[in-house]
């Protein structure tokens, strides 16, 4: 079968494409035929070696972490009944950029009927991580948000769910083409975070207040200059660090602000099922719909993580196999 491999820790030129024998489903285990497989920027830094939150993959390996497609084969003691269903799979840290992948039975998340793979795809990990931030900083009707990233594939929709909320939003990002994006999805304010002076324009579109909720994907200076515009009694939820370092902020330089730190990650994984079927539930309902920005084919896999790397992805982003 096709797969694509990481030969060494370094740029997007080190996926190369070649060739695997195909898997075989242990006990517990499904493979899957992929239709669709996720890109994360995590998972750009983890092939770069950069990253602080998993271990080093040993070379060569599969990346790919999520895959959607049809179970065509079980393992000793799977229920039969998963065979040509529909499913999402979670494959671990690696082995979705291929064609066919091994995920446990316990890893699989049945598809709707009328769900297309690639949105369901993007509701599955990015709504769920969305809709745990959203509930995690509890948003309440009238309050003013600020979404880091709002264009990429979380901050899309958290921009949405805010909004379904009641909330006012402000979506930051790099760019023209990200903020006519911003808008389109409902933010009443969309300003430019590469710009001097950027945070000025968010307290001028809060009315001076600064925003209630900030919800911190970036990281670095952005996500320091984010924290120091946060209203008073307000909340700061980091989930990212795509500028390649975490926000670290004195809490004794603000009291009145709460931090909800990137350790909240960490508890989401009892829950995301759920989060997945309520994202999934209100995407069927028109409330929120997922952004695919850019697909891929399998091969081109390295044209897809340069994609996220030079930040001109909008949304999500996949490969299409």
């Amino acid at each position: 079968m096709r797969v694509v491999r990481v030969t060494g820790f370094g740029g997007p030129e080190v996926l190369v494409p070649g060739e695997a024998p195909d898997p075989v489903a242990g006990p517990g285990q499904v493979v899957v035929e992929v239709a669709v497989a996720g890109v994360t920027f995590v998972e750009t830094q983890i092939r770069r070696g950069t990253d602080q939150w998993h271990a080093r993959p040993e070379l060569p390996y599969v990346p790919g972490g999520l895959v959607a497609g049809r179970v065509s084969s079980a393992g000793e003691g799977v229920d039969p009944a998963w065979v040509g269903r529909r499913v999402i799979a979670g494959t671990g840290e690696t082995g979705g950029f291929a064609e066919r992948a091994v995920a446990t039975a316990e890893d699989l998340f049945p598809v709707p009927d009328g769900l297309e793979l690639p949105e369901a795809v993007a509701l599955h990990s990015d709504g769920s991580t969305a809709q745990g931030l959203i509930e995690g900083a509890k948003v309440r009707p009238g309050e003013w948000v600020l979404v880091e990233a709002a264009a990429g594939g979380v901050g899309s929709l958290l921009v949405q769910l805010a909004r379904t909320a009641g909330a006012r939003v402000v979506g930051a990002a790099r760019g023209s083409r990200k903020l006519d994006l911003i808008r389109e999805l409902g933010a009443e304010a969309a300003v430019d975070y590469s710009e001097p002076g950027w945070t000025g324009r968010v307290l001028e579109a809060t009315g001076g207040a600064g925003p209630d909720v900030v919800f911190d994907g970036v990281g670095g200076e952005i996500g320091r200059a984010a924290f120091e515009v946060t209203a008073r009694g307000g909340r700061f939820s980091v989930h990212g660090a795509s500028s390649g370092e975490v926000t670290v902020v004195d809490p004794a330089r603000r009291e009145d602000v709460e931090v909800i730190g990137i350790e909240q990650l960490f508890d989401f994984g009892p829950h995301l099922a759920r989060w997945a079927e309520q994202m999934m539930a209100q995407a069927a309902a028109g409330l929120v719909r997922p952004v695919i920005g850019q697909t891929f084919p399998l091969e081109r896999a390295a044209d897809a993580h340069a994609a996220i790397e030079h930040r001109t992805a909008l949304g999500k982003t996949l490969l299409l196999i």
